[in-house]
């Protein structure tokens, strides 16, 4: 059974792979929203802030959470680098829109992104 996953502002498809009393193990599949660039705290900032390159979680990646954060997902599961690349564009075209200071300093990161991901999957982003 698959299951949709938020972390931080990212949304992932993930498995789970273990339970311990009240958390679950789970495993990253596929991301489905691509975690937002900046600054968790002041979002649309990038006055006085730290602005933080977020990259998505990893393929296979695993960290712990609770049931209340789990919801099926009842379709089936996209590739993770196909995901990833999806996910990423749609960041890009958001931020290509809205045209501020945000965007140009969230356009920035996703350029960064991009060769990092690449590397990282030996795929072209």
């Amino acid at each position: 059974m698959y299951y949709q996953f938020p972390h931080k502002t990212g949304q992932y498809v993930v498995e789970i792979v273990e339970e311990k009393g009240d958390q679950f193990l789970v495993k990253v599949l596929a991301v489905l929203k691509h975690p937002r660039q900046g600054d968790l705290h002041s979002p649309n900032e990038v006055e006085n802030v730290f602005f933080h390159e977020r990259k998505a979680l990893s393929q296979f990646e695993k960290r712990y959470t609770t049931a209340q954060f789990l919801k099926d997902y009842p379709h089936d599961v996209p590739n993770y680098i196909d995901s990833l690349k999806t996910s990423l564009a749609e960041l890009e075209e958001k931020m290509i829109k809205r045209n501020n200071d945000y965007s140009e300093q969230a356009l920035k990161c996703i350029e960064q992104l991009k060769i990092d991901y690449s590397r990282q999957y030996k795929a072209n982003f």
